[in-house]
C-alpha cells in the first residue's frame, strides 16, 4: 500500500477518476475505475444497502483488464479484499503517525472492514494487549465477529459493548491509544472530549458529504488532516467538509511515507494533540491487490477458467 500511496501523491503514471454513484431499489452502488502504468487496470464495483436492518455485507466484484488485448483478463470478488486494503492502509498510517506503540485499540462498526482493521492492527503491533468493538447493539453478528477474533488471537483481552452503554463507551474511547471507525453513521459517534490527547484515529466509513463519525472539534483537535486522497476527501468526506477544509488543508499520506527526512514528527505533533487519518478509498488499492491475487492464482492454478469468454 506504501507504494500505491505514493504514486498517488506523486501525481504521475496513474489515472483514477471520481467514482460514479447509482442508485438502485435497495442500495447505492459504486463504480471505481483506475489504472496504474506498470501494475494494470481494473474496475470495482461495491453496493451498499441503503437500509440499516440489511447486515449482508458489502458485495463487491473488481474486474482486471488484460493489458495487451484489452480483455477482461479476471472477476475477483472483492469483498474481502476491499476489506484488506483498506486497513492495510489505516495500519502504514497508525504506524507513520503514532508517536507510540499502542496498547489498546476501540473499534466502532461490526462488518468486514473492523475484522480487518482489528485483525491487522494485531498482526502489526503486538505491543497491542486490548481491544473494544462498539456496535449499535449486542447482536448476532457482534457476537460472531468477538468469536472468530477470540480465536485468531487468544493472548488479546476483547470485549463488544453497545453504542448506548455510555459510561463503558465514554471509557474505552479515554483510554484507547488507537480508534478506528468504519460505519455508515450520519452524526458523530462520540464526542471529542471523551478522546486523550496522543490518541491516533482512523476514519473509513464515510464517503458522502452527508455520513459523519466524527464531530468537528475532534477534526480541529488534529491539526492537519493525513487522507489517502485529497481531491477525493475534499468533495466526499463528510467530517471534513463539515469542519469546513480544502485540498490544501490535507496532507496526503503518500507524501509522508516518501518523507525520508525526519519531519514527521513536527508535521505530527505542532498542529494539534490527535492524529486523525482519513481514507475513502482511492481505485489504485484496488488496482494493485486485484493484480496481486490474479498473479498469485495463476502461479497456484487455482481459479475458475472461463473458455472462449470473448468468442
Amino acid at each position: 500500500m506504501a507504494s500505491v500511496f505514493r504514486r498517488l501523491s506523486s501525481g504521475s503514471d496513474y489515472s483514477s477518476p471520481y467514482r460514479t454513484t447509482i442508485a438502485m431499489a435497495h442500495h447505492t452502488t459504486l463504480f471505481m475505475p483506475s489504472r496504474v502504468r506498470d501494475v494494470g487496470t481494473a474496475i470495482k464495483v461495491v453496493s451498499v444497502p441503503t437500509s440499516t436492518d440489511d447486515k449482508r455485507g458489502l458485495p463487491a466484484s473488481t474486474v482486471l483488464m488484460d493489458e495487451e488485448t484489452g480483455c477482461v483478463k479476471a472477476i475477483v470478488n472483492a469483498s474481502a479484499l476491499t476489506a484488506l486494503r483498506t486497513a492495510a492502509g489505516s495500519v502504514l498510517a497508525t504506524r507513520s503517525l503514532l508517536s507510540k506503540p499502542p496498547t489498546s485499540l476501540v473499534a466502532f462498526g461490526a462488518g468486514k472492514q473492523i475484522e480487518a482493521h482489528v485483525d491487522l492492527h494485531i498482526r502489526a503491533f503486538p505491543s497491542i494487549k486490548r481491544f473494544v468493538i462498539v456496535n449499535r447493539s449486542k447482536n448476532m453478528r457482534l457476537e460472531n465477529l468477538l468469536s472468530e477474533l477470540r480465536r485468531s488471537h487468544p493472548h488479546v483481552a476483547i470485549e463488544g459493548l453497545a453504542s448506548d452503554d455510555t459510561t463503558d463507551v465514554r471509557s474505552a474511547v479515554s483510554q484507547a491509544s488507537v480508534i478506528c471507525t468504519a460505519t455508515s453513521s450520519t452524526r458523530p459517534l462520540f464526542p471529542s472530549e471523551w478522546v486523550t490527547p496522543g490518541t491516533h484515529l482512523n476514519l473509513v466509513g464515510s464517503f458522502k458529504p452527508g455520513m459523519v463519525e466524527v464531530d468537528c472539534d475532534l477534526i480541529k483537535r488534529a491539526g492537519t488532516i493525513v487522507v489517502d486522497s485529497a481531491e477525493a476527501c475534499a468533495v466526499e468526506a463528510g467530517e471534513l467538509i463539515a469542519s469546513g477544509l480544502r485540498a490544501e488543508d490535507m496532507i496526503e499520506i503518500g507524501r509522508l511515507v516518501e518523507d525520508r527526512q525526519g519531519e514527521l514528527g513536527e508535521i505530527q505533533m505542532t498542529k494539534g494533540d490527535v492524529t486523525v487519518f482519513k481514507s475513502v478509498g482511492i481505485g489504485l488499492q484496488d488496482v494493485a491487490i486485484a493484480r496481486y491475487v490474479v498473479s498469485k492464482a495463476e502461479s497456484l492454478a487455482v481459479g475458475t477458467v472461463v473458455e472462449n469468454f470473448h468468442v
